[in-house]
């Protein structure tokens, strides 16, 4: 009996100085502090830099199996802007996660659809969840029209 209370109390100081330890801790690091059965969709730093995917996430969210939206806040707010837009319109909230450990390397996430329980859903990441979604085309530059000084005086 005296050695566990001897235990209990040894851990008590160990959770005191060290932290509560935590479970799957490489797993909450990588999907933005929740679990991996959890989350419905992914989106990486170097997937959102390609091009902007707030169309899926709100088709995601429209599903309404996961309504939490976890951003890394260590990318600019430029680039998080349309899809804390899209998670304020499809009324889903989003937590913003700045901690150090949640880095801006190409491969870490920028974006993380969970939901409060598991759901085990497969795939999770964007390219694969919304292939479909076809990229929009690069916006075709009309020609200027040139001033009235430029036909002026460059005219032939």
């Amino acid at each position: 009996m005296a050695n566990e209370e001897k235990s209990a109390v040894d851990q008590r100081l160990q959770n005191a100085v060290y932290g509560t330890p935590k479970i799957n801790p490489d797993e909450q690091r990588r999907y933005l502090g929740t679990f991996r059965e959890r989350v419905c969709l992914t989106i990486s730093v170097a997937q959102l830099k390609e091009r902007d995917w707030s169309d899926a996430l709100k088709q995601e969210l429209k599903k309404g199996i996961g309504n939490l939206v976890f951003l890394n806040g260590n990318l600019s707010d430029e680039e998080l802007r349309p899809y804390m837009r899209a998670a304020v319109q499809e009324h889903a909230s989003f937590t913003l996660k700045t901690d150090p450990e949640f880095s801006t390397a190409p491969e870490k996430m920028a974006v993380v659809v969970a939901a409060k329980t598991a759901v085990h859903q497969s795939p999770v990441d964007v390219e694969k969840r919304y292939a479909d979604l076809k990229t929009p085309a690069a916006p075709i530059k009309e020609l200027a029209k040139p001033s009235f000084w430029q036909r002026l005086f460059h005219s032939k």
